[in-house]
């Protein structure tokens, strides 16, 4: 029988105090166990898991990552590191906690210099460990002359009593998770995400930088009917073209890039400073021109948006641009397998564009984008072929011209009137509508948790599932990995990161679990 100790708030400690405990009970001769995790929801397998610990020494400290490290899907951790770390020191086996400060244990092993650290069986065999993470532990711990050990329990999974006991998803999402598992395993879908490394991306479109300007409103203007706010802080982002460059570059080794700077306030430094270093960038220089700017007023304490300010010349560019620009991408797109043609709408595709990308590229994915600055004038349609297009639900609604009839029909509608071999609706909170020529129409719910800031969101579905689709997924997990990626777009504001391979799979295997 566990029983619980009286003194849960003495053992919860600072990473130092815990470093400083551990350092005076080695130089009394003790043997100092460790252990490390999320331990999200505490259950029988950790508890056993912690017995067996404490058996291996004579004294064992358990950190935990802190909550904004925790890459386990929408509403996780479901118990703050506080909590968690409450719960676990209630426990007799457990010496001491301490939340830890980084997202994995290396730097706190060398801070604990553990003679043990811990792992439950799961981990003995280390080519699971799609992170690397125990690999780069076990060193950590050799280096502080201790040792590696697993504990051998039965292993529980807390993501799937979470899933199915506190899930965050309603009961018909949970259904369909449950029924997607049985078609697709997580090792299935990681497996066909793992084989985008080996293409060859070229990814072209208008480079945007975004740029949030925090405000707090201070009231009204007395003499206009204006609302005036005090200035608090700016924040900076890569944008459009160069957010879908960022994303390819976490899945595929090889990633080219064609866009358009201007001469004016060009921010060509901060472009080449935020792009990924797989990313091999042809900017092609606009003069007398600025690099569009698009620049959101944000009340800082609800992050609500209240303005947009466009900074963009959408006029045509003088012939000797347009030569340069049509030369770069008849060049660009004949050397790679896939191409991406992200477009907003503002100038930078003309239709002799459009005819090269179109006739020249291997494989063609396009995404027309409406916006304020061209609404009604930019529809999917101005592209005669594509292997995929990628449109949200109010875009092929302005290419139907037609409101409030059934999307399902007008997705066949389109992608048949186009030739298109895969064509993909993004709904929002509805999830998206994935249809293929070959298997028809699939629908997945949205599995997004909390909403904090959906910029971008459409941008990291549309980079991964292009690239989904040329690998020839199944057109149903194009949108179970495209809905997975939106929801960690949404998770974080505007494009402070970009997606990444490794905290996607684990949110798939999370999912699926």
């Amino acid at each position: 029988m566990v029983r619980t100790s009286k003194r849960v708030n003495g053992k919860v400690l600072s990473l130092e105090d815990l470093a400083a405990r551990s350092a005076a009970a080695k130089k009394n001769g003790k043997r100092v166990v460790h252990c490390h995790g999320v331990f999200d929801l505490l259950h029988i397998g950790h508890i056993k898991h912690f017995e067996s610990a404490r058996r291996l020494g004579d004294m064992l400290v358990v950190t935990l990552t802190p909550d904004g490290f925790v890459n386990k899907g929408p509403g996780r951790p479901m118990f703050s590191d506080d909590l968690r770390a409450k719960a676990i020191a209630a426990l007799s086996c457990v010496d001491y906690v301490a939340v830890n400060k980084w997202p994995s244990a290396e730097k706190t092993i060398a801070l604990v210099r553990p003679s043990i650290y811990a792992k439950g069986p799961d981990y003995r065999d280390q080519r699971k460990d799609r992170t690397g993470g125990i690999v780069r532990e076990e060193a950590a711990v050799r280096k502080v002359r201790g040792r590696i050990e697993y504990t051998k329990d039965a292993t529980y999974s807390s993501s799937k009593l979470i899933n199915w006991q506190l899930s965050p998803f309603p009961e018909d999402v949970q259904k369909y998770l449950l029924s997607f598992a049985k078609r697709h395993s997580a090792d299935d879908v990681i497996a066909g995400l793992e084989t985008l490394r080996k293409m060859k991306v070229l990814v072209v479109g208008e480079a945007i930088i975004d740029e949030y300007q925090y405000c707090r409103a201070i009231g009204k203007s007395s003499k206009e009917p204006m609302l005036a706010v005090k200035h608090l802080s700016t924040e900076k982002f890569a944008g459009g073209v160069l957010a879908v460059a960022n994303h390819v570059a976490n899945f595929c080794d090889k990633v080219g890039l064609v866009t358009s700077l201007g001469s004016i306030n060009s921010h060509e430094s901060f472009v080449r400073k935020t792009l990924a270093k797989n990313v091999k960038p042809i900017l092609v220089m606009r003069p007398d021109a600025p690099t569009i700017v698009k620049r959101r007023f944000v009340e800082n304490y609800f992050f609500t948006k209240m303005l947009t300010v466009y900074e963009m010349d959408e006029a045509p560019g003088p012939a000797a641009y347009v030569k340069k620009l049509h030369a770069a991408l008849k060049r660009e797109v004949q050397r790679y397998d896939v191409v991406i043609v992200v477009d907003f709408g503002h100038g930078l595709l003309d239709k002799k564009a459009i005819r090269i990308v179109t006739r020249h590229s291997k494989f063609l994915a396009v995404n027309t984008q409406s916006n304020a600055g061209n609404i009604g004038y930019h529809t999917v349609s101005r592209y005669p072929r594509a292997d995929y297009f990628c449109v949200a639900e109010n875009e092929i609604r302005l290419e139907t011209r037609d409101r409030v009839g059934d999307v399902r029909k007008m997705t066949r509608a389109v992608a048949k009137k186009l030739k298109a071999r895969n064509f993909t609706v993004t709904r929002g909170k509805s999830g998206s509508l994935c249809y293929s020529r070959e298997e028809g129409l699939s629908e997945v719910p949205a599995l997004a948790g909390q909403v904090v800031d959906r910029m971008g969101a459409g941008d990291a579905f549309f980079a991964v599932t292009s690239l989904c689709v040329a690998a020839g997924m199944p057109s149903e997990v194009v949108g179970f990995v495209g809905n997975a990626v939106g929801a960690r777009a949404v998770a974080t504001v505007g494009h402070r990161s970009f997606i990444e391979r490794v905290p996607l799979y684990k949110h798939i295997e999370v999912l699926l679990k």
